[in-house]
């Protein structure tokens, strides 16, 4: 089962995603601010992270790339959703290693389309990966 992670510290924007994603087959887990954020990814294990760009303690942009510089946790799809349309802010974000964004505020259908897409990805992408390591293993003997 797909694991989302909602990190926002605002509490009504987590609770609408929350209920927006009802009817997706996955386990949810939320996080109220950066270094939360960081803290649930080691433990719950994400495949998708639904990240708000302006948090307390570390922002958005901060825990991203964290998250994609680290080799254990590089392959967890982010999702940025932000208030910030301006240019530099995407690019701030395309800079840090975001895999897409989400305009807030958030459209229901919009969102439920992304994540589907974003867990469909990441499996395709974690066979493949699945698949080379067993083909290196056949290789070495």
């Amino acid at each position: 089962m797909n694991r989302i992670l909602i990190a926002d510290d605002n509490l009504a924007n987590r609770e609408l995603i929350e209920a927006y994603l009802i009817n997706i087959d996955c386990e949810l887990e939320t996080a109220v601010d950066g270094e939360d954020t960081l803290a649930k990814v080691r433990s719950f294990k994400p495949d998708l992270i639904l990240l708000d760009v302006m948090m307390p303690k570390l922002s958005g942009f901060e825990v991203c790339k964290k998250l994609k510089e680290d080799p254990a946790t590089s392959s967890i799809m982010i999702l940025m959703v932000t208030a910030l349309s301006e240019l530099g802010d995407i690019e701030r974000g395309v800079q840090a290693g975001t895999d897409d964004f989400l305009s807030k505020p958030v459209n229901r259908v919009e969102l439920v389309k992304r994540v589907e897409n974003m867990l469909k990805l990441k499996g395709t992408t974690d066979e493949l990966e699945r698949l080379r390591l067993y083909i290196q293993q056949m290789e070495e003997h």
